[in-house]
């Protein structure tokens, strides 16, 4: 007996992007490792890259994150 069940079928008002087939899928139709979501409408999943992209550049350019001190150079210059 599976502890998991899998749905296959996904809940309407669910909308996910499908990062195969660059599509937006109401329910999830596609593997969750080819997908980002679930989002509230399909204009949100629409701009699935778009958030993702605008996320990694606040990750990237955020202090908190960066806090090591960079290493020094062994030559002393």
């Amino acid at each position: 007996m599976a502890l998991f069940k899998k749905r296959t079928v996904g809940k309407p008002g669910e909308w996910y992007y499908c990062l195969e087939h660059k599509k937006v899928e109401e329910g999830p139709e596609c593997p969750a490792k080819d997908r980002f979501g679930p989002y509230a409408t399909p204009e949100e999943a629409r701009h699935a890259m778009d958030t993702a992209q605008e996320r990694n550049l606040e990750w990237e350019t955020d202090p908190k994150w960066h806090d090591r001190t960079p290493p020094q150079d062994p030559s002393g210059d």
